[in-house]
């Protein structure tokens, strides 16, 4: 038997409501309910709790129910506080916006596009200082496809792929690697990236922990259906929400154990990594339940193949409303940071929904 809680009765303007409502992990988003979920081996039972019978519910409960309970709501409410990278301070009171650097052949949308020119070193800075200016937060590097049936790429070419451009664009904006091996990590954070994003997170490569408590760096823990090579295979789930729920809970408390502190792990769902149309769309639509992990929330499905699936679109390239359709929608259950491959468009459109936020927040009743 566990117990999980999800935020609910989301408000707009909560200083109309005072005392009624809770900020969700430092977002700007505000709950005024919780959904108590009691999961056992064969049924799932659920209960609305208004945050003013919060307590009083809490307490029919055994101690070891009530301390789960209030575990989590704590969570839910904690603040995600800034992380300071460098000189630089990525704040998490807002969406950022974290932009997508494929330095490969293959990957799904953008294979090539700096791999296939004799100055493709100076292509990929370029595009990265124009990431940044158009207001990506981080840049995500990697050198490795990790598409559906890609291919396994030595790290040697990996490191030859990216280090390059990282080495180049280190000291004006947060870069992070986007790598499973421990001898890419290494040499990226030592050459001027700051975060790690693994699709494994860090059970790839039994060393990957060790490299990124040496250098004290965030890390992104994504979930996938496999931690090998293939990181699409053995797609199994009883209940694909509570599956990645349980999966992600027990490898953030692993790798605190094995020594990475607790304010630098963020954590993804990996969507379309071993998972059908309808088990990302049931990820999707309960994000707000990941927050009561307690660390921050990373999303990434831009132009992936779901909005192909639900759009008609086969082109990747063309599936623009779709990626920001599902960013603002992992927005708006209160994600920190999404990645995305389509910077100016996603920027404006965060920008808008802050615009429509703060109106929200600072209207008079």
């Amino acid at each position: 038997m566990t117990y999980y809680i999800r935020p609910h009765q989301f408000i707009d303007s909560p200083q109309n409501y005072s005392g009624e409502s809770r900020r969700l992990a430092g977002a700007l988003i505000w709950f005024s309910a919780l959904e108590v979920i009691k999961k056992t081996s064969d049924s799932i039972d659920r209960k609305i709790v208004s945050l003013e019978d919060w307590d009083g519910h809490v307490s029919g409960y055994n101690e070891a129910i009530k301390q789960r309970l209030n575990m989590l709501y704590s969570n839910l409410i904690s603040e995600r506080k800034p992380m300071k990278i460098g000189d630089k301070i990525l704040r998490l009171d807002q969406p950022q916006v974290m932009a997508i650097l494929n330095i490969t052949p293959d990957s799904f949308s953008d294979g090539g596009q700096f791999t296939q020119s004799d100055d493709m070193d100076d292509a990929a800075v370029d595009a990265g200082y124009a990431m940044a200016a158009q207001g990506a937060a981080i840049i995500d590097i990697g050198g490795e496809s990790t598409r559906p049936n890609a291919k396994i790429v030595w790290e040697g070419d990996e490191i030859l792929r990216i280090l390059p451009t990282i080495e180049r664009l280190g000291n004006s904006t947060i870069i992070s690697v986007d790598t499973r091996k421990s001898a890419v990590m290494e040499q990226a954070l030592a050459r001027g990236a700051a975060i790690i994003n693994d699709i494994s997170a860090l059970a790839y490569d039994k060393r990957s922990t060790e490299v990124a408590s040496k250098f004290d760096a965030p890390v992104i823990l994504m979930h996938a259906s496999s931690q090998g090579d293939d990181p699409h295979d053995n797609a199994q789930y009883d209940d694909v929400v509570f599956d990645v729920y349980d999966w992600l809970e027990r490898r953030v408390e692993q790798v605190i154990a094995a020594g990475i502190n607790a304010d630098k792990i963020l954590i993804d769902i990996g969507i379309g990594f071993g998972k059908s149309l309808t088990e990302n769309l049931n990820l999707i639509n309960n994000l707000s339940l990941f927050h009561a992990i307690g660390v921050p929330l990373v999303f990434g499905a831009s132009r992936k193949r779901l909005i192909g699936a639900l759009s008609g679109e086969d082109d990747a390239l063309k599936r623009l409303g779709g990626s920001l359709a599902i960013a603002l929608k992992a927005i708006d259950q209160g994600v920190h940071i999404v990645r995305v491959h389509d910077i100016p468009e996603t920027v404006q459109a965060v920008r808008i929904w802050r615009g429509i936020r703060d109106a929200a927040l600072t209207a008079k009743a």
